[in-house]
Formats: C-alpha cells, structure tokens, sequence
C-alpha cells in the first residue's frame, strides 16, 4: 500500500516530520513507531492527549516509555537520512485501515495512535470507544480538524460547571426576567433557544 502524505493532517504531518528529525538528530538509521509516539505524545492539542486522559493512562509516563525505547536504537555515524522502518509501514499501513473504517477523508494523529495500540498498552476495542468518546461524531473531512474538535471547550464557558463551583453570582431580583426566559424556551412551537 503507497503511503499518501497529502492524506495526512497537518498535525500528522507535524509528527511524521518530528519523528524523522528526532531519528536523525539521534543517529538512528531508521524511523521507527516509537519515535512517532514520542512525536505525537509531544502534541498537546490533539485528541490523543484527552483520549488517554478518558483511558486512565499518563501521556508523560507513555512518552517516557516510548523515548526510553528510542534511547536504546541502534546509533550510526555520518549525515545520512534516517528512512521508515518496516514497523512503522506496518503502524502507517493499520492507520490507513483504521481511516478508512472510520469514514475519515485525511489520516489524524488518532489513526495513528489505534494503529499503536499495542505501545499504548491498550486492546484497541477499548481505545476506539474512548478516542469515539472523546471525538464525538466529527469526522476528519479537512487537513486541521483539531480546530473543530473541542471548539466549544475552547473558545467556550462551562456556566453550569462555573456556578457549580460558586464563582458565578446569584440571580438576585430577575423573577420577572427568569420566567420570560422560561416560557419563551417552553413554547410548544416558535420558540427561542437563543436568546
């Protein structure tokens, strides 16, 4: 199977391209998974961070392990280019399976990640349902859809959370205002969710 870089996110990409870097900076003669998981592990607005957070499992402690494992690679001298080793064919080729039984049009950062389940530590039934839990029903249709996840959480305010934690005032002398509200929003038909 030819491996598509244009079908690839910008932040795959971002990762691909770290990870051989990082490879060539250590003198490895190949680009292996670990250094892709240490690369995408190193990318904190990604799903993978939250995914892991749903799945109980530390982001550093996985990148220490998967660092650990690049640390004891093979090392060559001279400036030579670091190429794909034929694990990470394999991890690239089970991303693209993974992209395309989960109807993406580009390969994200969460392809990868279930195509390296077994370095996660995790079956993969498990890390779909909380990478699902996590992404929700957005699919990846664009080459940056890390903006459109969690946008609400990040250009957002939880106001149920934030008075649940008493940092909102109270509704003090707003009755006629509340039950406005509440029978605009009640309405059977013509009514108004955005107020």
């Amino acid at each position: 199977m030819a491996i598509d870089p244009k079908k690839w996110t910008t932040r795959t990409q971002e990762a691909v391209a770290a990870a051989g870097e990082s490879a060539r900076t250590n003198g490895n003669p190949e680009v292996t998974p670990d250094h892709v998981m240490v690369a995408l592990l190193d990318q904190t607005d990604t799903v993978i961070p939250a995914t892991l957070k749903a799945l109980g499992i530390a982001g550093g402690m996985l990148r220490d392990r998967a660092f650990e494992a690049v640390e004891k690679l093979p090392r060559v001298q001279g400036g030579q280019e670091a190429r794909m080793s034929r694990e990470l064919s394999n991890v690239f080729e089970n991303a693209e399976t993974a992209r395309k039984d989960m109807r993406d049009d580009y390969m994200s950062v969460e392809h990868l990640l279930l195509a390296m389940n077994s370095r996660v530590g995790v079956p993969s039934e498990e890390l779909l349902a909380a990478l699902q839990q996590v992404r929700g029903s957005h699919r990846v249709t664009s080459p940056d859809p890390e903006s459109q996840f969690a946008a609400l959480e990040k250009y957002g305010q939880d106001l149920t959370q934030r008075a649940r934690d008493g940092k909102i005032d109270p509704v003090i002398g707003r009755d006629e205002e509340i039950r406005r509200v509440i029978q605009v929003l009640s309405r059977r038909t013509k009514n108004n969710p955005v107020l």
